[in-house]
């Protein structure tokens, strides 16, 4: 499971007695994510997720995501909302780590979503994207785009160990993403990570998002092409069409796109792939020991980028499309 940090029934009893939220009546490990300790808290008061941060978050970031999460929730967007202690603190502290609870979002998200879940997952991102438009906070997207050449300087030789030639290849890429970058497009507070594992349907209505501690200020459009990456390629390595176009109309029917964001589509669909390339890179074989949890392979992104990099129109939307 991905608990880094473990706690006892003392340790949650003290917390809980900050809390209008009942006794505990049970605390399990969940076994997904590979960021955070989380577990499923049920209390007399009903269920709820702990989290405890590790490892990418930083302290000082938790006041934008805790009040991200409760600016969203009081705007409509269906959320975990952060439970509040009787001082009106979201943020606390177990075994001196930042800690949060936050309500149970019910719903389930989908492992092989079709064209009508990426529908849906595109009119919910489009949801949140309108929902935090006014959100008062920022917050530097810091695996952005401009950090990408410091991320990976360190990793060269590990690309080398996944494939031969392959670091000459990712500076390649890095080259045609700074000369292709757009700028001067729509921004806002995004989510950077809204893959289906953090997405949930009732059927297969849009039923909310949650894992929102990569959420960050970018281009809007930047966050559409992080979806289409994670969303429509299909387990052979091959990109889905038809769902990225029902991602898109998705997120049309809530936000209807620019003609510049439309076309910048294809270059930001790249980007997004190297910054999960790189991210996943620089996490492999680095995680804690006793973790029982494996990080997720960057081949997968390396195949992504090579579609990228080969059909460089692959996700342009023209007129009519």
């Amino acid at each position: 499971m991905a608990v880094y940090t473990d706690i006892t029934d003392e340790e949650l009893g003290s917390l809980l007695t900050d809390f209008d939220i009942g006794a505990p009546l049970s605390l399990k490990g969940v076994a997904e994510g590979v960021e955070n300790s989380n577990f499923l808290l049920e209390t007399e008061a009903g269920r709820f997720i702990l989290t405890i941060y590790e490892k990418r978050v930083r302290a000082d970031d938790l006041p934008y995501f805790l009040d991200l999460l409760t600016w969203l929730s009081e705007h409509g967007f269906p959320g975990a909302e952060p439970v509040a202690d009787r001082q009106g603190r979201t943020l606390k502290s177990v075994r001196g780590k930042p800690a949060a609870i936050v309500t149970f979002l019910p719903g389930l998200s989908v492992r092989r979503p079709n064209a009508a879940h990426c529908r849906e997952a595109g009119a919910g991102l489009a949801w949140l994207h309108m929902a935090a438009s006014g959100f008062a906070r920022t917050r530097e997207n810091t695996l952005g785009h401009s950090a990408w050449r410091a991320v990976f300087a360190p990793l060269e030789a590990a690309a080398e160990g996944l494939k031969p030639g392959l670091s000459r290849t990712i500076r390649a890429d890095l080259d045609a993403l700074d000369s292709e970058w757009p700028a001067g497009l729509p921004s806002g507070v995004i989510h950077a990570d809204f893959f289906p594992d953090n997405v949930f349907f009732r059927g297969e209505a849009f039923a909310g998002a949650i894992d929102f501690y990569f959420a960050c200020n970018d281009l809007l459009a930047y966050d559409i092409a992080i979806a289409l990456n994670a969303w429509c390629f299909e387990a052979d390595g091959s990109f889905n069409v038809t769902s990225a176009r029902a991602l898109v109309a998705g997120y049309e029917s809530r936000r209807p796109l620019s003609p510049a964001e439309r076309a910048a589509l294809s270059v930001l669909a790249r980007g997004a792939a190297m910054r999960f390339f790189l991210t996943r890179l620089a996490d492999w074989g680095s995680v804690p020991e006793g973790a029982l949890v494996r990080p997720k392979s960057p081949l997968e992104y390396e195949r992504k980028l090579a579609v990228h990099r080969e059909s460089t129109d692959l996700l342009f939307f023209g007129p009519g499309a």
